[in-house]
């Protein structure tokens, strides 16, 4: 199992904080926002990684080199213009040779990739995404599931929420998943592509801590919560 995580987006929403770093190397206590994914995965076993990279790249280079200071093995592809979710991990294709993980570079989570894993191989879909109840849908995709995980449905930040179930951005799919995805253009996972594999895509549900680091008040609440629960992410204060 290969992982993909993109950390290419220009994190406007965290700016000023995001002026002179990409979001993903912003520190959660002690360590970047990336390192702590890096480390979920290595925990997983999950050892050959492609990070996507774009705004301020040389910053997520000098910092994880090639990974073996954090016992992974780390390539890069960089867009020289940006290709959406979808279109990045496209643009790693060489990279891949079966099944493999897609991780967003600027969220926290202690997923249990092994039960996420166990479903997603359970199910004969194209692509599996990992979904989670939230008190607040608003600004995140909103999926309905039947009672076998199948999705019936998926709206990307929709007006008004019908649901409370979201997508975490956290993918496992089928190699074959590349061949609807257009070489070197933009393309974008909620918007393009899955409106195209809706009837192939399952939905895992999970309770697990997740926080999408997008505004200023998560970024807070989100190094908030690793102060008060170290132990989960493997920090000793």
């Amino acid at each position: 199992m290969k992982a993909i995580i993109l950390a290419g987006g220009l994190g406007t929403r965290l700016r000023p904080l995001t002026n002179y770093m990409p979001k993903p190397m912003m520190p959660i206590i002690d360590k970047p926002i990336l390192e702590y994914i890096i480390r979920l995965l290595s925990k997983y076993d999950i050892k050959e990684i492609a990070v996507t990279l774009g705004y301020k790249s040389q910053h997520i280079v000098d910092y994880f080199g090639d990974g073996s200071k954090f016992g992974v093995n780390i390539v890069y592809f960089r867009e020289n213009t940006p290709l959406g979710t979808a279109g990045a991990v496209k643009n790693a294709e060489s990279f891949l040779d079966s099944d493999f993980i897609v991780m967003s570079g600027d969220a926290l989570t202690d997923l249990d990739i092994s039960s996420f894993l166990h479903f997603h191989t359970s199910h004969d879909g194209l692509l599996t995404m990992a979904v989670k109840r939230v008190q607040n849908p608003d600004g995140f995709g909103i999926v309905n599931i039947n009672n076998e995980g199948k999705i019936m449905s998926f709206v990307e930040k929709p007006k008004e929420a019908m649901s409370n179930l979201v997508n975490m951005g956290i993918y496992l799919a089928k190699k074959e998943v590349l061949d609807y995805i257009p070489s070197s253009t933009k393309y974008d996972f909620s918007h393009d592509l899955f409106p195209n594999i809706l009837s192939y895509m399952y939905g895992y549900s999970s309770n697990c801590y997740w926080s999408d680091i997008g505004t200023l008040s998560s970024y807070y609440l989100t190094n908030n919560y690793v102060v008060n629960q170290p132990q989960a992410f493997g920090i000793l204060i």
